[in-house]
């Protein structure tokens, strides 16, 4: 939970520093400046003093631990000036730089040498304590520049201007190669989107309407919990995140293969909640958990066991990913009653590729109970799936499913509004939709991963705030949501 990434925080504010534990060296054997010009180098790089590796470390661990470093990054893998520019390309903002005089140092060799060392960005006010704390640890610490809220990187050394350029253009060429690989596996006009899109993204704006908080030490420590299934099958890989959430909830989660449930070794009546987990059930040859559906739908006994468990006014499910496809394919979600052939489903994402990213989504009003008193909260969530594309064959079911609030959950993009647009929406799902529920609220099929994003160190981002003051993630809440739900009930 304590770490330093390297995405500069402060745009304007901001003071990057230099350590340089090469001691003034700039060799650049084996670097890959060198491997451009298809050469491999005569000195390279080497730990000259142990000691001096040691007492930086344990400055800089110190320093990690105050919470007084924003951002940091080492210049092991391209060389300082790939170190900057990582650095603004990540935190989506400017760097202006001098590196001072270089006595007899070429400023290329500066610049690209992979000599041990690493760029910090500190707060202006915190400049002078950070540089003495390094000070009295005989560790060379420098102020080299400051970060700009202008997208404009300036970089001079010995008094002469080396780089002077827009970060966004600069972005663009980083990420060309990556976006022409793209094109081999992706839809050519999701790899578009995105590569033309990249010169407006911006931190996005996430909001809480409401305070998270961990659940209370009397309520994990109860001897008697409620039983809540955790259900996987072939090629699930979510049950362990999943079982953890609903842990740090208060429940007491089972871990219940379809195995059991086919052998009567375990039934489902023992239970007040039925978690299908995500993975890739039957490695999703049959398209993502047909083989799953299948397995219930057509044994009578277990397609009885289940159909007595949502019969039941006290229970409640919950699907996510996998699990998600599987209970759009049992029917409960959105409705009981429609036919196969009008059921919603979801299906291959528009890119035509797996996608793991960690995306924005909205939270709307809705019947779900486990999103009470989450509505209008805009958050980072984890998401991977191949196929999560909401599918409605009749159109009449989605205009219904958006009149009754069957639709809790939306991709958002980096403003916060509901989106089609790769790749906020990774998967083209209509109307930005990630989650169905039942109208009585009781079940839950999303596609995004709560149980991924359910502690503060799991989210790929949160706003430096919530990362301070957060008790807790805000997905806890829905596994509390869930608990609290079921002790009323």
């Amino acid at each position: 939970s304590r770490t330093v990434t390297p995405d500069l925080e402060l745009p304007g504010s901001g003071r990057l520093l230099l350590v340089d534990l090469g001691r003034g060296e700039d060799r650049l054997g084996g670097s890959a400046l060198a491997q451009v010009f298809s050469q491999v180098g005569d000195v390279t790089p080497n730990v000259e003093d142990a000691d001096l590796l040691r007492r930086a470390f344990e400055t800089i661990q110190k320093l990690v631990a105050e919470g007084t470093l924003t951002a940091g990054h080492d210049r092991s893998d391209g060389g300082l000036v790939t170190t900057l520019l990582e650095m603004a390309f990540a935190g989506n903002c400017g760097i202006d730089v001098d590196l001072g005089p270089l006595g007899d140092t070429d400023p290329i060799a500066r610049l690209f040498s992979e000599e041990l060392g690493l760029v910090m960005e500190v707060d202006a006010a915190e400049v002078d304590e950070v540089v003495e704390s390094f000070s009295a640890a005989d560790v060379p610490c420098q102020v080299i520049g400051r970060t700009l809220v202008q997208p404009e990187v300036r970089i001079s050394a010995a008094g002469e201007t080396v780089l002077d350029a827009d970060m966004r253009s600069l972005r663009d060429l980083w990420e060309a190669t990556s976006f022409r690989l793209e094109l081999e596996q992706a839809d050519p006009a999701c790899v578009d989107a995105e590569s033309e899109g990249l010169r407006q993204r911006r931190a996005p704006a996430y909001t809480l309407g409401f305070t998270p908080r961990a659940t209370a030490p009397v309520i994990i420590d109860r001897a008697d919990k409620i039983p809540v299934a955790v259900l996987r099958e072939e090629g699930s890989n979510g049950d362990r995140e999943m079982a953890a959430a609903f842990l740090a909830a208060g429940f007491e989660p089972w871990d219940v293969a379809m195995s059991d449930l086919l052998a009567g070794r375990i039934t489902l009546e023992r239970f007040r909640g039925v978690v299908a987990v995500g993975g890739f059930s039957y490695a999703d040859v049959l398209d993502s958990s047909k083989g799953w559906a299948g397995v219930i739908r057509c044994n009578p006994e277990l397609w009885a066991s289940f159909e007595a468990f949502l019969a039941r006014p006290d229970t409640f499910s919950l699907g996510v990913c996998n699990g998600c496809q599987l209970l759009a394919l049992l029917g409960w979600v959105p409705w009981r009653g429609l036919d196969d052939t009008v059921q919603p489903r979801f299906v291959r994402n528009r890119s035509g590729r797996f996608e793991s990213r960690f995306p924005t989504v909205n939270i709307l009003p809705s019947p779900a109970i486990m999103l009470r008193g989450m509505e209008g909260s805009t958050l980072g969530i984890c998401s991977a799936h191949g196929e999560g594309r909401a599918f409605f064959p009749d159109p009449q079911v989605l205009a219904r499913v958006e009149a009754d609030g069957l639709a809790p959950i939306r991709f958002a993009d980096d403003a916060g509004a509901i989106t089609e647009a790769y790749p906020h929406n990774p998967n083209g799902s209509p109307k930005g939709i990630a989650a169905l529920c039942s109208p009585d609220g009781r079940h839950l099929a999303m596609m995004p991963h709560p149980e991924r994003s359910f502690l503060t160190w799991q989210w790929g981002w949160m706003p430096p705030a919530w990362r301070r003051d957060l008790e807790a993630s805000p997905w806890l809440r829905m596994f509390q949501n869930a608990r609290e739900w079921c002790e009323a009930g």
